[in-house]
Order: structure tokens, then C-alpha cells, then sequence
């Protein structure tokens, strides 16, 4: 089994609405094969609070506007560290960036596929330099 159509284009959404908050390592992967209740997830970071804030805001529009959705679920918010937005078939992490390192999403789901997302929904990429 693999993400539904529907699922793929909230990613869509979600990742170009991420990027356009400058969120920065948008990743999404199927984990339809992997867990029953959802079957993507999209991961995405910033490097302070305000910007976390600023990109949930502009996923939760997006996704309203283009797609109908609203999430099911919000946690996190107040602390403004790691935002997740349940909305059944996707789960969006909008996490700091410290938070994002030291959990390591993508290390737990690094077995599911990854979605290909579109150029421009990528985000900015870390480099090697960006750690000094």
C-alpha cells in the first residue's frame, strides 16, 4: 500500500506552503506501510520560534484554501519548539531546529520512501558549514 493521491497533494501543500515561511530540510515520507494512522508524514525546521509559528500558520492556511483540510489534532504550539499538525491522512512536524537534530525523525523513518516533493517545496538545505 502505498499514500493516496489525496495524501500526496496535501504534501504538496503542506511542503510548498513551508517553503514560502523559508522553513528550511522539507522531507516528507510515505509511512502508509508502517502505520495505520496516517500515511504521510512531512518534516520541516526553522531556526527560531517566531519562524516555527510563522510556517505553521502558512501550512494550516494553504491547506485550508487549496486543499479543505483542517487538522485534526494541533500540539505544541505554545511552547513554539515542535509544532505538529495531524490531519489523518498527513502529519506535518514543524520543528526548531534544535529540537529536529536531537530527535532525528529521519533517522526512525529513514526504511519509508521518500516523497518526491516539488523543486521549489524543498526549502533550504543545510550545509556542513551551517553547524559552525
Amino acid at each position: 500500500m502505498t499514500a493516496t493521491d489525496r495524501a500526496l497533494e496535501l504534501v504538496r501543500v503542506a511542503a510548498e506552503a513551508a517553503s514560502d515561511k523559508l522553513a528550511q530540510e522539507i522531507i516528507a515520507y510515505d509511512v502508509s506501510e508502517q502505520l495505520v494512522i496516517t500515511e504521510a508524514f512531512v518534516l520541516c525546521s526553522a531556526p527560531n520560534d517566531r519562524q516555527v509559528r510563522a510556517i505553521v500558520d502558512e501550512v494550516e492556511d494553504q491547506l485550508r484554501l487549496q486543499a479543505g483540510a483542517k487538522p485534526v489534532r494541533r500540539e505544541g504550539e505554545r511552547d513554539g519548539r515542535w509544532v505538529l499538525l495531524d490531519y489523518a491522512d498527513i502529519v506535518v512536524h514543524i520543528q526548531h531546529e534544535e529540537e529536529r537534530g536531537y530527535y532525528g525523525l529521519e533517522r526512525l523513518w529513514k526504511d519509508c520512501p521518500e516523497i518526491d516533493l516539488p523543486e521549489g517545496a524543498r526549502g533550504a538545505q543545510r550545509t556542513p558549514l551551517d553547524e559552525f
